[in-house]
C-alpha cells in the first residue's frame, strides 16, 4: 500500500525514504541527503520513522544466518537487541519478540533522527519540526504510535 494512503494524504503530499529495516544510519549518505532535503529545502514539519510488524529485516538481523553485506547494515538492530535482550527474550512467542524488537528499533531510529545535526540545526533556528515513531501492522492496517515524539533538542 502506498505510504500516503496509510496516513490519508494525496499523492505528492508525503516525501518518503525507504530502506531495509527503516534504519537512520548517520553513515548513510542517501538517508542524510533525504533528511537534509526534507528539513532544509522542503521544510517538513513532521518526520515519521515508521517500521512494520513482521519486518523481515529485523528478523534477519537476529536469526543467526549470514547474508553478506546486509549483515553490516543490520548491525544496529543486533545492538538494540543486545541492549534489550532481557525484555525481548522474556516474550514467549517468536513473532511477538520480533515485533517488540521492531518497536525498539523504531525508538532507536527516532533518537538517531532527532540527534542528527540537520534536525538539531533546524531547531536552533526555530524551525517547527517533530520526529515521530510509529509501527504499521500489515495484517490489519493499524498504526501504533510509540509515543516517542521529539519536537525540540534534549537539554
Amino acid at each position: 500500500m502506498p505510504a500516503n494512503e496509510i496516513v490519508g494524504l494525496d499523492p505528492g503530499e508525503l516525501f518518503v525514504h525507504r530502506n531495509v529495516a527503516n534504519l537512520a544510519s548517520p553513515q548513510d549518505a542517501n538517508y542524510l541527503s533525504v533528511l537534509q532535503f526534507a528539513v532544509d529545502v522542503l521544510r517538513v514539519q513532521h518526520i515519521m520513522v515508521v517500521g512494520h510488524y513482521g519486518c523481515g529485516g529485523v528478523a534477519a538481523a537476529v536469526d543467526g544466518k549470514r547474508r553478506g553485506l546486509v549483515d553490516h547494515w543490520l548491525h544496529p538492530i543486533r545492538e538494540t537487541y543486545q541492549a534489550h535482550r532481557q525484555e525481548v527474550d522474556a516474550i514467549a512467542e517468536t513473532s511477538e519478540r520480533l515485533n517488540r524488537l521492531a518497536e525498539l528499533n523504531v525508538i532507536r531510529q527516532v533518537k538517531n533522527v532527532a540527534t542528527d545535526v540537520f534536525v538539531q540545526d533546524a531547531w536552533t533556528r526555530g524551525q517547527s519540526l517533530s520526529v515521530h515513531g510509529w509501527v504499521y501492522s500489515i495484517s490489519n492496517g493499524l498504526i501504533t504510535d510509540l509515543n516517542v515524539s521529539v519536537s525540540a533538542p534534549d537539554p
